[in-house]
């Protein structure tokens, strides 16, 4: 990374890189607290006739300075920065001083072993974090449930009546062999192909091994094995999630032509459940909103909009018919924000329940992998494939998983906030579940301000050397990950630790006032979104309904809608709950199984380039 260039004519006066109020000046100060913080800024004299420069990769030589006094100003006001303001001079200079003796040497050593290569897919952190509330030795892994019988199911005639089917539907035309997996392959990639152009959900088509594994599915099959649900069933896997010989992209101009050797986990779960894979999905860049080298994802319902979150590809693709399910991922909002956009049904489970290897990571103790899906008995089934231990995630736990079909719903108590959708309280009510007003209350006022200082220094120490390098000026949306990266650079090892310790109170907290066994709430409120995933609890989106667009373009057969939807959580170890109430809910209802008017625009709906309506930014609120 290019330094900048700051010019004195006196090299005795080395340039203050801080100084509150003002661009730097040449005035005296040693940069060494920039070591404290992980910088490696380095600064250099840019005129010819001085003699004088600093390194901040080079062994710095102490000399006498010319003036005292601000240098130590200097230094103070660096120590501002970070919130220590209240050392005194000489305590100051004792610091400066350790740091470049001791810290600074500690860093490259470190970095050296372990930051070498960006993405976190080596070397992960022993130190891991538990979602769950038991207190007791861990439960034995219960058997695997019997998923329902749906006699009766018939081929349709119509292909994209094919497409929209669910994948327990499917999984019956296959076991009853009236459509091979071959076929299906041909359907969805027919899809993936017709709305990509419009959609920009599609990084990569697998279709030689899509072929390849349909055809060992339809062999199998034809000599009397049936794997189950899954058995030749396509899908897609948003690109961060690694195959070996097909491109990882991750979404980055950075990463665009990376191929890694490496079978992700997951990846490994679904192919022995038989499932085949047809196409890696858009990850917004770096797992980050819906911006990726290639474009922006749209939303299907309405092409004006993007479709928000990182999940991008595996929403889009699954509400547009393109493929039956696919598998996305959530740090803080990935999967419940595109989801929610999008009209479809997606579970982000119980932290620790889905391994993560050969998946590229932002927050080791944040990161999820979940099912995107057309019902909540689909997400069922996806999450019984891939979860379990996973041998190289010390994250992944093998959680016992109740059989979410055998749930008797008239048992439970669920709660409703002030911002539920009514609509899905008055059905639960009408099939015999207890609804109760209910608001989950703590006292953390910062739970927003943990998310950001956990998700972005765990991320910054998966992309140290990304950053360090300059390949964030590459990045896609210069507002995001580079601006985030950068602040997250002078977040010391203290503060990170006290907000880990937050994050513990407002555990026990969260814990402690969840005295439902489920409660129904906005799934995209900011502090939710935050709350949900520093806690670990599941939480599955549903469709519930549809409205017209704020500004529909000038036809009166614009199709165009916004979804409104809802959130079920439950505690951590208890999905089986929110997706029992959300097969409930969908038992009853068809929001979840209308379709997008990707292909009945209207006269005059042209795709509008780039979309009229923005998203906003995300925000931070810390309560003061």
């Amino acid at each position: 990374m290019v330094a900048p260039q700051i010019t004195t004519c006196d090299p005795t006066i080395r340039p203050c890189l801080l100084t509150r109020g003002s661009p730097p000046r040449t005035r005296t100060c040693a940069p060494l607290l920039l070591l404290l913080l992980g910088l490696t800024v380095s600064l250099t004299v840019a005129n010819p006739s001085c003699e004088s420069s600093v390194s901040m990769d080079s062994n710095i030589t102490q000399t006498e300075l010319p003036d005292k006094t601000m240098e130590a100003k200097c230094l103070q006001s660096m120590f501002e920065l970070i919130d220590s303001g209240f050392f005194n001079e000489t305590k100051i200079q004792e610091i400066a001083n350790g740091a470049t003796e001791m810290n600074l040497p500690i860093y490259r050593t470190n970095r050296k072993l372990v930051a070498t290569k960006n993405g976190g897919l080596e070397n992960p952190s022993p130190l891991v974090f538990n979602a769950s509330w038991n207190r007791e030795v861990p439960r034995a892994q219960a058997k695997r449930f019997n998923y329902p019988s749906l006699s009766g199911v018939r081929l349709p005639e119509n292909e994209e009546d094919i497409a929209f089917m669910s994948v327990l539907e499917l999984g019956e035309l296959i076991k009853t062999k009236q459509v091979t997996s071959k076929e299906l392959v041909r359907i969805y990639l027919k899809r993936l192909k017709r709305y990509n152009h419009v959609l920009e959900s599609v990084v990569t088509y697998t279709e030689e091994l899509a072929y390849k594994q349909a055809k060992e599915a339809d062999d199998l099959l034809s000599q009397g094995t049936y794997l189950g649900p899954l058995h030749g069933i396509p899908y897609g896997l948003k690109d961060i999630v690694a195959v070996p010989g097909y491109k990882t992209t991750w979404g980055s101009t950075s990463f665009k032509d990376q191929v890694l050797d490496i079978e992700a986990w997951v990846y490994r779960r679904l192919k022995a459940s038989g499932a085949v894979l047809v196409a890696k999905l858009v990850t917004g860049s770096l797992a980050y909103d819906d911006i990726w080298f290639g474009g922006r994802t749209r939303n299907p319902w309405n092409i004006e909009e993007f479709s928000t979150g990182s999940s991008a590809g595996p929403a889009a693709s699954t509400s547009a018919g393109m493929v039956p399910f696919a598998i996305g991922s959530e740090t803080a909002g990935s999967m419940t924000y595109p989801a929610a956009r999008c009209g479809v049904t997606a579970f982000r489970p119980t932290f620790g329940s889905v391994g993560r290897t050969g998946v590229m990571s932002l927050s080791e103790s944040l990161d999820k992998l979940g099912p995107f899906c057309r019902t909540a008995a689909d997400c069922a089934v996806v999450l019984d494939a891939i979860k379990g231990k996973d041998p190289d995630d010390l994250s992944s736990r093998e959680i016992a998983f109740v059989d979410p079909f055998s749930v008797d719903i008239t048992k439970l108590t669920v709660g409703y906030t002030k911002d539920a959708d009514m609509k899905v309280v008055e059905v639960l009510g009408s099939k015999g579940v207890n609804m109760v007003p209910f608001e989950l209350n703590y006292t953390v006022d910062s739970v927003q301000g943990i998310l950001n200082f956990t998700m972005d220094v765990d991320m910054l120490a998966h992309f140290d050397e990304w950053q360090r390098t300059g390949q964030e000026d590459l990045y896609e949306a210069q507002d995001q990950w580079p601006v985030e990266l950068r602040r997250a650079r002078v977040v010391t090892a203290v503060d990170y630790i006290q907000a880990q310790r937050a994050r513990g109170k407002l555990i026990r907290e969260v814990e402690k006032s969840f005295i439902v066994d489920a409660f129904i709430g906005n799934v995209t409120d900011w502090e939710k979104v935050c709350m949900g995933n520093l806690v670990g609890l599941p939480v599955l989106v549903i469709p519930t309904g549809f409205k017209n667009i704020s500004e529909p373009p000038p036809t009166k057969s614009c199709r165009r809608r916004t979804t409104i939807n809802a959130g079920i959580y439950a505690p951590p170890e208890r999905d089986h709950i929110a997706l029992a109430l959300g097969m409930a809910y969908q038992s009853v209802t068809d929001a979840h199984k209308r379709r997008p008017p990707v292909d009945d625009l209207g006269p005059d709906d042209s795709i509008p380039n780039p979309p009229r309506a923005i998203i906003p930014p995300r925000r931070l609120h810390i309560h003061e």
